[in-house]
């Protein structure tokens, strides 16, 4: 109300402190008599006779009215817009309005009075809440800090089948049921608002255990941090922009997947992770989760929302063991002996499609993560040796990948693929070992299944195959994998999985024979319930 009096007082005033413009014998006082002696309230703009809607200020005249109802006409029923307003006039305005005022202040107090009991219960909450907050910034440790944890519960097993000499000693040695966990604390700090330095804690149990893919590499979860109970740091490091569309990431742990400007795939958006190989695009050879000593820079188109963009990746990163030794013979950061990872990626795309094209260097040591028992074998072909015979060898990767999803869940889940080859370039390869290899997936995952918020998965591929061998020699070490999850949202920070997956062939060429001799069949059934908890 005072802002009101004010708007009106201010103008009221410079009209009466300003000279007169005419003298007192040209001004009309019966008219002014009239205008300040009318009783009559007028309602609605309509009343006078003499107003148009196609006058300039027709519609200042009409909020006027019908908000504040301070405009009073002659009794003629006209308001004479046109003529000059004398001082006199200006004055009973003013006191008309005025007294509007005053009436709809004498409501709000008696409003104040009716409701003071309701009106004090909120003022005690709002100086409780006051209280609270000031308690809680007093209390926090940081106020450029945030801090997320992720808690997972795995309870499950795996069971091997077939007539191979390998299948009863796998059982014996990983067919037992376990309850693992996973436990993971972040902390994401901002000096800018828009850098970020991360720091992660990490522990977990999953020691000699199948879901760590102990006994075989491809029942691995991608939730498996094997720690002995140890807390450790697994990242740590900082993300910049510079300018509008270039971001670099440095830091001494920190992994190549996490340093794309997109991931070119959706089966796990939003769903749940279970085998590793899938959570990586199916192609394990280019995006195999490399962590160590990183640098990094991608480049990602600015577009209006929805539209799909370009985007640029390119990182390096020396691994964890190698990276921070000093010794140039054993690693070190761009030495012969770094097991050092450049990835690169050219990718486009928005939310509900996308496409990327990727390409990895690996130095010797620097393996291709999920793969048949065969191409693990040897460091996955990578040894790295010194002196004068040297052997070592590197790979070269390459992945194509895309993904689209419907606009509504439905019917009709997302789909994901991917495909990638790698050859290993060296001296001294010998005979019978591979030298070039293939992976290949396809992702289905369904939105809202049932109930809102719930997904299932579906996925299916080829874990990394030789294809080639050295003496043209033809491989044999095909295989299959399939996981099925359905992904049940509890509340909105809890969330429990149950899960199955099948390894046909997970040994590859190095599928043991029978007892007989003859040519053995191996394959690892696995389920789970894995649970977990966001805050």
């Amino acid at each position: 109300m005072k802002l009101f009096r004010q708007l009106l007082v201010a103008p009221a005033a410079l009209g009466l402190l300003a000279p007169m413009a005419a003298n007192a014998t040209e001004l009309n006082f019966n008219g002014v008599s009239d205008y300040a002696a009318t009783g009559e309230q007028v309602t609605s703009i309509t009343q006078f006779s003499d107003v148009y809607p196609t006058d300039w200020a027709y519609q200042a005249l009409s909020n006027l009215i019908g908000r504040y109802g301070c405009v009073a006409g002659y009794p003629n029923g006209t308001y004479r817009g046109n003529r000059a307003m004398t001082r006199f006039e200006a004055a009973a305005l003013l006191n008309a309005c005025l007294d509007r005022v005053t009436e709809v202040t004498d409501e709000l107090k008696m409003l104040m009075r009716e409701f003071s009991k309701e009106l004090a219960i909120l003022k005690g909450r709002v100086d409780g809440l006051e209280a609270k907050v000031g308690e809680l910034e007093a209390q926090q440790f940081s106020t450029t800090t945030k801090l997320k944890g992720k808690a997972t519960f795995v309870i499950g097993g795996v069971n091997a089948g077939g007539d191979s000499t390998d299948t009863d000693t796998y059982n014996q040695g990983y067919g037992a049921v376990t309850f693992n966990y996973d436990h993971r604390l972040t902390l994401d700090t901002s000096f800018t608002g828009k850098d970020k330095l991360r720091t992660r804690l990490r522990t977990g149990n999953f020691d000699n255990a199948a879901f760590a893919g102990d006994g075989n590499n491809l029942t691995a979860l991608d939730t498996a941090s094997g720690t002995s109970d140890d807390v450790t740091i697994d990242r740590l490091f900082y993300k910049f922009p510079v300018g509008k569309e270039l971001t670099f990431i440095v830091g001494p742990l920190a992994r190549n997947t996490e340093s794309l400007a997109m991931w070119p795939s959706k089966y796990n958006k939003g769903g749940a992770k279970i085998l590793d190989f899938f959570a990586v695009a199916g192609v394990p050879g280019v995006y195999n989760k490399e962590t160590g000593s990183l640098i990094a820079a991608y480049w990602k188109q600015k577009v209006a929302k929805g539209d799909p963009g370009f985007s640029i990746s390119a990182n390096y990163v020396a691994d964890a063991g190698e990276g921070n030794n000093s010794d140039s013979t054993a690693g070190g950061i761009m030495t012969d002996n770094s097991r050092a990872n450049i990835l690169t990626q050219i990718g486009w795309g928005n939310g509900q499609y996308g496409a990327a094209a990727a390409y990895r260097y690996g130095q010797c040591k620097s393996g291709m993560r999920r793969s048949t028992t065969f191409v693990k074998s040897g460091d996955y072909n990578l040894p790295c040796t010194t002196g004068h015979n040297n052997e070592s060898r590197s790979s070269n990767s390459f992945a194509l990948n895309a993904y689209w999803q419907p606009e509504d869940p439905g019917f009709i889940p997302s789909v994901s693929v991917g495909w990638a080859m790698n050859t290993v370039v060296g001296d001294n390869i010998a005979d019978g070992t591979y030298t070039t290899s293939q992976s290949w997936f396809t992702g289905l995952k369904w939105d809202d299944v049932f109930i809102d918020g719930n997904d299932l998965g579906f996925a299916f591929g080829q874990p990394t195959f030789a294809t080639a061998l050295k003496g043209n020699t033809d491989p044999d070490d095909g295989n299959y994998a399939f996981e099925l999850y359905y992904n049940y949202k509890v509340t909105d920070n809890i969330t429990v999985t149950p899960a199955v997956f099948y390894l046909s062939r997970p040994n590859g060429q190095s599928t043991a024979t029978t007892t007989s001799g003859d040519d053995g069949q191996f394959n690892i059934f696995g389920a789970l319930v894995q649970t977990t908890f966001k805050f």
